[in-house]
């Protein structure tokens, strides 16, 4: 994976991630990463029809599921089903450092029985958001020590592909008689609609954005247009037009020498002091202290 474009959500036209795969031609990629206050990949929804797999091995964090917190602990492991609106989170300002495993289903439909039997009836399970293997539930040892074994295979087909069917197996095994289904979250339809602004906002972030704008993308009620916002990512629409905006700073700092008039033009702010004032808010220090912090990573 290439560095620069970690921890950045790129998108396609209906508004879902592309993974950034370890190999293009195997939709795998598996990370030995970490989540902190304040980094731009911290609290930022996306969806792909790729499992997104993420073992905690140190610290605690959080993942959001289609607006579900979902706590997790040293030892737990989260299984994102496709399709669903997420994004990681810190705890108590902690550091968490974890295995991260996002795949397509494609690699285990190595043929239509195999897909119809065990995959589909899993991915294609609206009402399964997501799996949460606790550290003590049966099977979640054994399904956190091979996300463990991941990153040292990353870039073998073969032996990714043997684990990935290791860990469904588990997945077809847990089942909800050991309540690692979330059987209190049922398919939301309004998902959709929440899809179309995420999509839209990302297309026209640099634009004079209202909320009047950001509810027509999706032809619904500004009302109903603040009720799924705070649904799904627990702020306004506008509050995340800022914060999309301030993590679209946060990359050019990164990745570019452009000054600051110069970003603060290209990602919709009205001047440097007003992106400066809003880029704190999110991330706890000026975009000029900001740069000079990951210039040295």
């Amino acid at each position: 994976m290439n560095r620069e474009v970690r921890g950045l959500i790129v998108k396609r036209e209906d508004g879902s991630e592309i993974v950034n795969y370890d190999n293009p031609s195997f939709p795998s990629y598996i990370y030995d990463g970490w989540v902190a206050p304040h980094v731009t990949w911290e609290r930022v929804p996306h969806f792909h029809e790729d499992l997104e797999i993420v073992a905690v091995k140190s610290g605690n964090m959080a993942y959001s599921v289609n607006g579900k917190t979902v706590m997790l602990s040293p030892g737990d492991t989260i299984v994102v089903n496709s399709n669903q609106i997420h994004y990681s989170m810190c705890i108590n300002d902690e550091v968490a450092r974890y295995v991260i495993f996002v795949v397509h289903p494609s690699i285990m439909m190595s043929s239509v029985e195999v897909e119809m039997q065990a995959v589909r009836p899993i991915i294609e399970n609206k009402d399964l958001s997501f799996i949460r293997f606790r550290k003590n539930n049966e099977y979640s040892e054994d399904v956190f020590n091979i996300m463990l074994q991941l990153p040292e295979i990353r870039n073998d087909a073969f032996q990714v592909t043997r684990h990935l069917f290791d860990l469904w197996d588990y997945l077809l095994k847990s089942g909800s008689r050991y309540q690692m289904i979330d059987e209190n979250t049922s398919f939301d339809p309004r998902m959709n609609l929440f899809k179309s602004m995420m999509y839209y906002i990302s297309e026209s972030y640099k634009d004079n954005i209202t909320l009047a704008k950001i509810a027509d993308s999706a032809h619904i009620s500004k009302s109903l247009c603040n009720n799924l916002f705070n649904q799904y990512v627990g702020e306004s629409p506008i509050n995340y037009v800022m914060h999309f905006r301030c993590r679209k700073v946060a990359e050019y700092l990164r990745s570019s020498p452009m000054s600051l008039s110069d970003i603060a033009a290209i990602t919709g702010f009205n001047g440097v002091s007003y992106m400066s004032e809003v880029f704190r808010k999110y991330f706890d220090s000026s975009p000029s202290e900001y740069r000079k912090k990951w210039a040295s990573i």
